[in-house]
């Protein structure tokens, strides 16, 4: 009893260090930017934070998404930034206790909805929010980046929100609301049908373009239309042993709007073709292995000594740069269109959104390589050469050699008569 009593003493004093402590942190280093960052370096940082750690999304943090929100409210305003800048939290909080700007406390989600419209939340989780819609891209990658996993950039054109109207499409922020339909976006109109017989047409204002809100002076950026086009940079995850066609998801990276949420961003990775590499570090076989599944395919070429008589040796160099070594002794023989499969020199083995490591012990998270071998033969040989193997063949094949049409039970070809004429 004594004990509960005492923790209940020290929790609002723990709570009020951490606090003190969250709030002794660099406003300019919880957005990644320095003292000299812009008012477009802000908005720019938040709108990439903010997407980050907002807590409907599956990378997100509300107690970042809250320091992040903070850190933006506070830099953004002239007076408060002035007031950071020169006397730091304290000063801050003397401000607030003073009564001046920044001693309310906003909803960060309403800051979160001007910028990216909706009401704040993700994924038209609250009644009434509009969501964009969703946006499919394909991102080839080589063969070496599934095997191998890598964090590979990538860049799309997308609609975004106008930076310089930050969506309002005004050039001076002023919207005004639309006279001739009350700012309802649509007017009624009367047709005669026939004398003393009335139809109601429901039409989009032409006052407005059916928007409700009309702009006097517009945005030279956006010519009013709140938003631009322009290539955004996103970073795709490859992970070891992802299968080809995988999709990945970028929430609310579609295009933007000031009057819904973003949909989502699908990205299909696809596996490129085969090129050869102009570095010859980056040389490999593997580049030109061919996938299935959890399986790589792979020919190799003999010649005809080495299918018949074997003592050959051949190092592939694997997709990762390790070497897979193939070889016969002397005498073995490999017949043309033989596959041997080569345990654990396959793909890793992908499960559900991980990768299992490596099993030395027998590789049992990896598919196997399988090697089909091309026999070539010669187009032609010297007749002192010719002459030799057909007497060795003649040789071995009168003593034990096997002849393929008796054995074959066929009917023997016809002996062609001579035409004494």
């Amino acid at each position: 009893m004594l004990l509960f009593q005492i923790l209940s003493h020290l929790l609002p004093l723990l709570v009020l260090v951490t606090c003190a402590l969250a709030a002794s942190e660099d406003l300019y280093k919880i957005l990644g930017l320095d003292k000299s960052a812009s008012e477009r370096d802000l908005k720019k940082a938040y709108r990439t934070l903010s997407k980050k750690y907002h807590p409907d999304k599956t990378t997100g943090d509300e107690k970042k998404f809250l320091e992040v929100t903070n850190a933006y409210e506070t830099l953004s305003d002239a007076t408060t930034r002035k007031i950071y800048d020169q006397y730091g939290h304290e000063g801050l909080e003397n401000h607030k206790r003073g009564g001046g700007g920044g001693g309310q406390h906003h909803d960060p989600f309403d800051l979160f909805s001007r910028f990216f419209g909706g009401g704040g939340h993700f994924g038209g989780s609250q009644q009434g929010v509009r969501r964009g819609p969703d946006l499919e891209v394909r991102l080839h990658v080589p063969l070496r980046d599934f095997y191998t996993g890598r964090d590979t950039e990538f860049t799309i054109e997308k609609q975004q929100i106008c930076d310089e109207c930050e969506g309002s499409g005004s050039a001076d922020g002023v919207v005004e609301t639309c006279d001739k339909c009350s700012g309802r976006g649509i007017v009624i109109q009367k047709h005669m049908l026939a004398p003393g017989i009335f139809q109601q047409v429901q039409m989009a204002c032409d006052g407005c373009g059916g928007k409700g809100k009309t702009i006097k002076h517009k945005c030279k950026v956006c010519g009013g239309n709140k938003v631009t086009r322009g290539p955004t940079t996103l970073t795709a995850s490859i992970e070891r042993g992802m299968p080809k066609s995988h999709r990945l998801v970028f929430e609310s990276e579609a295009d933007e709007h000031p009057d819904h949420v973003a949909g989502n961003l699908y990205v299909y990775v696809m596996e490129s073709d085969a090129v050869i590499s102009e570095d010859e570090g980056q040389r490999t076989d593997g580049v030109f292995f061919r996938r299935k599944d959890d399986d790589l395919y792979w020919k190799e070429v003999l010649s005809l000594r080495e299918a018949w008589m074997g003592g050959w040796t051949r190092n592939l160099t694997h997709l990762d740069g390790h070497v897979v070594q193939l070889s016969r002794q002397r005498g073995e023989v490999v017949q043309p269109g033989h596959v041997e499969s080569v345990k654990g020199e396959g793909m890793p083995k992908y499960h559900a959104g991980h990768v299992h490591e490596h099993d030395d012990q027998g590789g049992e998270e990896f598919g196997n390589l399988h090697v089909e071998y091309h026999v070539i033969l010669p187009d032609q040989m010297e007749s002192g050469m010719e002459k030799e193997f057909w007497g060795v063949w003649e040789k071995w094949r009168n003593k034990k050699g096997v002849d393929l049409l008796k054995d074959s039970g066929r009917p023997a070809p016809a002996v062609r008569v001579k035409d004494e004429l």
